[in-house]
């Protein structure tokens, strides 16, 4: 029987899950957030984090006891509906989202503050040379970046938090978000932590077993404990920017979301902690994005069976990428919202009926609370995108619908019934 150093492959597992999680785009919303809520920042920094770190935990957690494929849950419901789900996942971690975002970052971030006359379509341009060159060509180069980005990192934002809670840049003002707690829940989606969770997942599993842990319960146990290695270290990093973000309203007006971080850096740092987060953050989207461009174009290679190669699926999503990358942030930001909570909403629902699957015994169950959230949040949310009157008045006659819960009740209603009364024999698949 092979001997485990079990703390040691906890620590390992649980950083390489954080630096999975850990996008530098998500550096974004934290103190965003924490200036529209001012001194109500631990309101926000709960309902934030409930949706930014405890449901990805969860949605590690049920991917794990699934055996490390999320596919295997999705399939309760439907196999048909599994695929367009993952395809979806896919789509929003990659070139309709978070790939798009991590190149508009690094342009904002990066470049912007020190070339304001540089063409956005240039940088993108090469941003997505660069990219595409490791995607196809993979290169050692990009692990070596990894492992000495993400501590670099890190540090330089802890080094950022500490300095600026020691020393606040301004005082705390006000909240101005209406609903603070719900809206931070909603703000939460924007980390898409839950929807890389899921996707993800496999891959920590399958890193678990290939150290000798093989039986389920062992699995769990270590994913369990290398997840809260990596949620911790997030929940640093988002409570302490949010907290920093608390401190702005003072010092700024109106500014956009990328501006904010740059300038709490140079307030705090000075011009000096400016450079280094630029590279840190140029680094580090392009070594996101590149792992994202290769599961994009993986998955799709895959569901094609090959008809699809790898190499255009990769130009493909580049292409796509890039030209929803000179959008800029806070246009993007405006597409993924909607979106997010249509995906969302399903994946809470997924992730929690797989946690307490002993008591869920049939496939029916999933498919009936499922198929009721989707509908529901389907309506509201093209209630509200087209403005389309009938169907928000539907929507408002259903608790919670004021601050984008409408689909909470109706999804509880439809567990409670189809458990109690619709599928009482029909067995899980």
């Amino acid at each position: 029987m092979k001997k485990h150093n079990t703390m040691k492959d906890i620590i390992i597992i649980g950083f390489a899950l954080f630096a999975m999680f850990f996008g530098s785009g998500n550096l974004i919303f934290p103190p965003y957030l924490g200036r529209l809520v001012g001194e109500q920042y631990v309101t926000a920094m709960i309902g934030f984090m409930i949706m930014g770190v405890g449901l990805p935990l969860l949605g590690v957690m049920a991917t794990a006891k699934a055996g490390g494929s999320f596919d295997e849950i999705g399939n309760k419901v439907g196999k048909t509906f599994s695929i367009i789900l993952m395809t979806a996942l896919i789509l929003a971690i990659g070139p309709f989202l978070a790939i798009p975002r991590t190149a508009a970052t690094t342009f904002e971030i990066s470049i912007r503050p020190f070339l304001p006359s540089v063409s956005p379509f240039i940088i993108i341009a090469i941003y997505f040379g660069i990219n595409l060159f490791f995607v196809l060509s993979p290169n050692s180069i990009v692990d070596i970046i990894g492992k000495f980005l993400t501590p670099a990192l890190l540090i330089t934002l802890l080094i950022l938090i500490v300095k600026g809670v020691l020393v606040p840049v301004s005082t705390l003002t006000d909240n101005t978000l209406p609903n603070t707690f719900t809206a931070s829940l909603i703000e939460g989606y924007q980390t898409m932590d839950a929807l890389a969770a899921v996707c993800f997942g496999g891959i920590i599993v399958t890193t678990i077993k290939s150290k000798g842990y093989t039986s389920t319960n062992e699995v769990i146990k270590m994913t369990l404990k290398s997840s809260l290695i990596a949620i911790g270290g997030l929940g640093i990093i988002y409570g302490g920017l949010m907290y920093l973000g608390a401190h702005t309203t003072n010092l700024v007006g109106e500014i956009e979301k990328t501006a904010l971080v740059i300038m709490l850096a140079k307030q705090i740092l000075g011009s000096a902690g400016t450079v280094f987060l630029a590279v840190a953050v140029a680094l580090a989207c392009l070594t996101t994005s590149i792992g994202l461009t290769t599961t994009g174009a993986t998955y799709f290679s895959n569901l094609s069976r090959g008809k699809l190669s790898y190499k255009v699926a990769a130009i493909l999503i580049s292409v796509l990428s890039m030209a929803i990358a000179l959008l800029g942030v806070d246009h993007i930001v405006g597409l993924t919202t909607p979106i997010l909570k249509i995906l969302y909403p399903i994946i809470i629902v997924l992730v929690l009926l797989t946690l307490i699957g002993k008591y869920v015994s049939s496939s029916c169950v999933y498919k009936v609370t499922v198929y009721v959230t989707l509908v529901v949040v389907l309506i509201d949310v093209l209630g509200k995108l087209f403005n389309i009157t009938i169907l928000q008045r539907l929507m408002s006659y259903l608790p919670l619908s004021s601050v984008d819960f409408a689909w909470l009740t109706p999804a509880l209603l439809a567990f409670a019934v189809s458990k109690l009364f619709l599928c009482k024999t029909e067995k899980t698949a």
